[in-house]
């Protein structure tokens, strides 16, 4: 089980990763295989493009139910 702030509404991989114990490997392979979470760019210096994946708290449930932590 794991405890979130209510008002939260969006999570990034890396919080997702440190609240599920799910590694980064395998969180981006499910999420690409289920079509989970979201991509949001960002615009940065240079005109650059950078992606960041993004979850809603649905997201996050569905991952911890469907996926057990990693134990390497």
């Amino acid at each position: 089980m794991i405890t979130v702030k209510a008002n939260q509404k969006i999570f990034t991989h890396a919080e997702v990763v440190n609240l599920t114990g799910i590694c980064v490997e395998h969180l981006h392979t499910f999420v690409k295989r289920h079509r989970l979470g979201f991509i949001a760019r960002a615009a940065e210096t240079a005109k650059a493009q950078a992606d960041q994946l993004l979850f809603t708290p649905w997201d996050l449930t569905l991952l911890v139910t469907l996926f057990s932590r990693c134990t390497h």
